[in-house]
């Protein structure tokens, strides 16, 4: 009883400084431990009087026997009602274990780090074909689901923050850049938590008759002692077949075991127990939610998308008046490409609660998606100033201020540096969100800065072979030439013919090209670029592509002109605008902010040249995500 007491009484009093976590909504409990901890520190300062150092002691034994015979009797005679005391120590659950305890007191106080956040790898790198067989997921706390959720959806939010030019497949985020974090910031008052957080109530009755066995695994389970942790609580599956908390024990050992092994394999065994406590009888409603919740998030780091939203929508199904379950529900959508559903299921949740954030911001960026511009921009704008957990992301910054930009509103620039104070960008103007920290960030740079003299003397001296192949593709195939699909002009007629895409040559397209291939397979700095592309682009008269950023800081773009009428054609990035010569070379960062405009009587030809910032190491070139 009484360790429970003094952390109580740790976490109210710290719980102003904690900056986040359950506690911090309370602020004024103080418990008889800590009371008792300050006076004796007052009279170790100094005292008028007061009692001898024997009669402390006599004293002190008195309290402290009447302490234990109190407890005794509470405990004998049954009365408390320790279900509902847990509830309320539930909002001081600060390491996230479901319980409270000295830990939590110790966090709290400061005297220990939270546990680690979910992982920081998104859905895209943990799919069967991308990533190893042995990994799996950081992170194994059911309480982090939302944060993991979103951490998932980000490639996906991402779809339409391509470059000038892109068709490239959606980013994922890396250890070496900015971390999902700092696209979820939770340390400001709009950020924080506005109701304190009820104790979920995970035993049924017979679990309450072997609490005493299930918090002996758990407690394996919280110091680290996962293996032993996983036998206690397979026993206890052994000896109790029907006890949910019982095997809900046993799926988060096997989550945290599938952590420390980095298994991918231990991680789908989760999975199908998080499966078996669904499915037994008399589950408690919190621990059932519980459960489904992580199994679908779980199935989503794996890429098991449409088994996530298998899973969703049995949730949805048992908990109907769940609106956060619902809105769980609209991101499993997304991440199978179904903008049409998780647009039903936002409009379900804004019309029961209307001011939900969260359901705001991602019914704006459904609505952007659809080319519904001035449409999308009060969800966007609303759902960001709410301060709803998921809202202070900076992709709907981005599409917030692209947004603006279409319609003319100049707020756009005033949200672009509200999301660069918030760390969401580098910079007003440099806004790419896929950034590895610390590279020499400026829109142009000349072909010396880049340490790239080798390849633009090539491409300058070819320039004409390069031409000649590119006009012979447009006339004899005018197919391979693709229109730009991603809703980045305003108007016109803008394609493209690629030769290279994340570091993987286009055999195909490069018969039609062999030459420029051949001369361009001597330079690795390019055609190993897995966050670029090489390929022609054509623009015709009357085009007008919208200011925008590529999506990462992590490559330069080299533009060559091969065919440019004389005037009408120009290329702004950032505060400077720039004009295309044939036979030479432009190279500018395309994280910044560009723009470019078509208003000659003639087609305009380019070769798009993408190449690893020149700061990167050889290490992070072989392992970034392609984009």
């Amino acid at each position: 009883m009484a360790p429970r007491k003094n952390a109580k009484g740790g976490g109210g009093n710290s719980s102003g400084s904690s900056g986040s976590g359950s506690g911090s909504t309370s602020t004024g409990s103080s418990s008889p431990g800590a009371r008792r901890e300050t006076k004796h520190g007052g009279h170790k300062n100094g005292r008028k009087g007061g009692l001898s150092g024997s009669s402390f002691f006599t004293w002190f034994m008195v309290i402290a026997l009447l302490g234990v015979w109190t407890s005794v009797a509470v405990v004998w005679f049954d009365l408390v009602d320790y279900e509902e005391v847990l509830g309320k120590l539930g909002v001081y659950d600060a390491d996230g274990d479901g319980d409270f305890d000295v830990d939590d007191a110790k966090i709290l106080l400061g005297l220990k780090e939270r546990a680690a956040s979910e992982p920081k790898f998104p859905a895209e790198e943990a799919e069967p074909h991308t990533g190893p067989e042995d990994q799996a997921p950081l992170g194994t706390e059911p309480q982090n689901i939302e944060d993991e959720v979103k951490e998932q959806i980000q490639s996906v939010l991402h779809e339409m923050v391509h470059t000038e030019h892109e068709v490239s497949v959606p980013p994922v985020e890396e250890h070496q850049e900015v971390p999902p974090e700092t696209n979820r910031k939770t340390g400001d008052p709009g950020q924080k938590e506005k109701a304190k957080k009820k104790k979920p109530k995970l035993l049924n009755k017979f679990d309450k008759t072997i609490k005493a066995e299930l918090d002996a695994a758990e407690k394996l389970r919280k110091r680290g002692k996962i293996e032993e942790a996983v036998n206690a609580f397979e026993e206890l599956v052994r000896k109790y077949p029907q006890s949910p908390r019982a095997r809900y024990g046993k799926a988060q050992c096997e989550d945290d075991l599938a952590e420390k092994r980095r298994s991918n394999e231990v991680l789908r065994r989760a999975i199908e127990t998080y499966q078996e406590v669904a499915s037994l009888p008399d589950v408690p409603s919190d621990l059932l939610k519980l459960t489904l919740k992580r199994q679908s998030e779980r199935q989503q780091f794996l890429g098991h998308m449409r088994g996530s939203l298998l899973t969703l929508q049995k949730l949805v199904q048992l908990f109907p008046s769940d609106t956060s379950l619902k809105n769980d529900l609209g991101v499993g959508y997304l991440l199978i490409g179904d903008n049409a559903n998780a647009k039903k299921v936002y409009e379900e949740v804004l019309n029961v609660t209307p001011n939900d954030g969260f359901a705001k911001v991602h019914y704006g960026f459904i609505l952007k998606a659809q080319n519904k511009i001035a449409e999308s921009i009060p969800y966007l704008k609303e759902g960001i100033e709410s301060g709803d957990p998921g809202t202070d992301d900076g992709r709907f910054y981005f599409h917030l201020g692209d947004a603006m930009q279409r319609v003319g509103n100049k707020e756009a620039y005033k949200w672009y540096e509200l999301g660069y104070k918030r760390g969401h960008f580098a910079s007003v103007w440099q806004r790419s969100l896929y950034n590895v920290n610390g590279l020499k960030a400026q829109p142009w740079w000349t072909p010396r800065e880049t340490g790239y003299t080798e390849l633009v003397k090539s491409l300058e001296r070819n320039w004409k072979l390069i031409r000649d192949e590119g006009l012979a593709v447009m006339d004899k195939a005018k197919g391979l030439f693709l229109p730009e699909d991603e809703n980045l002009r305003e108007k016109g007629d803008w394609s493209q013919f690629t030769l290279w895409q994340q570091g993987r040559k286009n055999e195909n397209a490069c018969k039609g090209a062999p030459k420029t291939c051949t001369l361009l397979e001597k330079f690795p700095e390019t055609t190993g670029c897995r966050r670029g592309q090489i390929k022609y682009s054509i623009m015709h008269p009357g085009t007008h592509v919208w200011p925008h950023t590529g999506p990462t800081n992590c490559r330069l773009r080299m533009h060559l002109g091969l065919v440019i009428p004389k005037s009408g054609c120009k290329i702004r990035c950032a505060n400077e605008t720039k004009t295309w010569e044939e036979g030479k070379v432009l190279i500018f960062d395309d994280s910044f902010e560009h723009e470019v405009w078509q208003d000659a009587s003639s087609f305009r030809l380019i070769f798009i040249v993408d190449v690893w910032h020149p700061e990167l190491t050889p290490q992070q070139r072989r392992s970034l995500p392609a984009i």
